[in-house]
């Protein structure tokens, strides 16, 4: 492919104007599927790209190096919808809504709820394992406790994504401290800058937001009772059914990698089934696949656990797989870098850099559809330029965290995106205006830069790139 052309700057600027186009008239206007839409970019992007010299076979060979890049991703999606499923099939997400219902008042269940999912993906690293497992227990929760599944979801997101951007052990954080050069502890604290205020304005917020839902008014405690009543009867609700989620913990606390920590998860809960909950080995596998689908007949009830499985993560995971074509031949033919090389040049202030940086991380990864090549991306993009303007390597890791990381969530189409919309069963659109960590830690970035307090610099790599240039 050495030999091929590179696209121009107003090929790759009406390249994604069009795509943008296309998502949104699509979406919003003709109500068109987003898997259809999406193919119907990559048809386009390709056409583009034979004019460039590119076969069919080297296109999809771009596709298959970005897909090969993102598999533990795309093996994490299925993992993901086995625990939901055993899980459930186990009694273990219904203990953890029976007792929540039993010890978590509606107004308190916000900020606590908060502080729980932060805690967990502090200790796991992993947003998408905390959503997918105590996440949709207090999805649950809440919605028995009367608050709308939309605020309750962006409760969930913006105690998980903190820890996935904080936590020293997340795959994303040590990802963008490798890719700007930088220590994960200069890292780290270069984010606790942002992150920490933004994460304290979060937690007011819920706060006030969850006094909204604290009296009785609030919560029908009929409906309250029978969901507890229907667990009980359906499920032995004893303390060792929590066993998968313990074992599942322990597994990522002594940093086990995610994958096979998740498959212990499993393993547990199909145990678990057969001891506790006197299941068949057929149906505590079967579970695994298609979900728990044994309806109790009280509609609110079967709301809650009637999911998971194998099977209802695949319309996450062939929406992922058609993003991640996209968005290795936008990469690796270069429409990306042409646009972004060609706008770097007009930027002349530190602030202006930082926002820069910011928003072309998010483009990046509604472009791509996956947070891992935004962050890798614009990382490699930008390393050089921060050390001519003298800006430290660790503000730029940061950027890649809260352009990338961060704002995964908010895009439906991303794998970050299509993975919470598929476990929790809540649309982006219902959950977006609620995830106020996802939305203010970008923001406050921004005005802090502006006001010149985060704009750290090393002097240093100013005096090594000079160097560099005159050579």
């Amino acid at each position: 492919m050495s030999n091929k052309s590179q696209p121009s700057f107003q090929v790759a600027f009406a390249l994604f104007l069009a795509i943008v186009g296309i998502i949104a008239v699509g979406s919003a206007v003709l109500g068109t599927s987003i898997h259809v839409l999406l193919i119907v970019a990559l048809t386009l992007t390709c056409y583009l790209s034979s004019q460039l010299g590119y076969s069919l076979e080297e296109l999809i060979e771009c596709m298959a190096r970005t897909i090969g890049q993102s598999m533990s991703a795309l093996l994490v999606f299925i993992l993901i919808g086995c625990i939901i499923g055993a899980w459930i099939h186990s009694g273990t997400v219904p203990a953890l809504i029976f007792y929540g219902l039993e010890f978590l008042p509606p107004k308190y269940f916000l900020p606590a709820g908060l502080v729980i999912c932060s805690i967990a993906s502090v200790v796991t690293g992993t947003s998408w394992g905390t959503i997918g497992t105590v996440g949709l227990a207090l999805l649950g929760v809440g919605i028995g406790l009367g608050i709308p599944p939309g605020l309750v979801a962006g409760m969930i997101i913006s105690g998980a994504f903190f820890g996935d951007k904080m936590s020293p052990i997340s795959d994303t954080t040590n990802l963008a401290a490798l890719t700007a050069k930088t220590t994960i502890y200069s890292h780290i604290g270069s984010m606790l800058f942002t992150t920490i205020p933004a994460y304290i304005v979060t937690l007011v917020l819920f706060t006030l937001v969850g006094l909204g839902y604290s009296g009785a008014e609030n919560v029908d405690a009929a409906e309250v009772a029978l969901i507890q009543e229907v667990l009980a009867t359906e499920f032995d609700l004893n303390p060792m059914v929590l066993a998968p989620m313990l074992a599942l913990l322990t597994m990522m606390i002594v940093r086990v990698h995610t994958l096979p920590a998740m498959l212990t998860g499993v393993v547990v809960a199909t145990i678990v089934s057969l001891v506790f909950q006197d299941a068949s080995l057929p149906s505590a596998l079967t579970a695994i696949n298609e979900g728990y689908t044994n309806k109790t007949g009280v509609e609110v009830v079967d709301a809650l656990i009637v999911r998971g499985g194998i099977q209802s993560m695949m319309y996450t995971f062939s929406l992922t797989f058609i993003a991640l074509s996209l968005g290795g031949v936008l990469d690796q033919v270069g429409y990306l870098r042409v646009v972004v090389e060609k706008t770097i040049e007009k930027i002349k202030s530190a602030a202006s850099m930082i926002t820069f940086v910011l928003f072309s991380t998010a483009f990046s990864n509604a472009a791509t559809g996956d947070t891992y090549i935004s962050i890798i991306l614009n990382g490699s993009l930008y390393g050089d330029t921060f050390d001519r303007t003298g800006l430290d390597r660790s503000t730029l890791s940061r950027l890649l965290e809260e352009g990338g990381t961060m704002t995964g969530a908010l895009i439906p189409w991303t794998s970050t995106g299509a993975f919470i919309t598929g476990t929790l069963g809540v649309s982006t659109l219902s959950y977006l205006p609620y995830c106020f960590l996802n939305i203010i830690n970008p923001m406050l970035s921004i005005a802090l830069a502006y006001i010149g307090i985060i704009t750290f610099r090393d002097v240093s790599r100013i005096v090594a790139a000079k160097r560099a240039d005159a050579l």
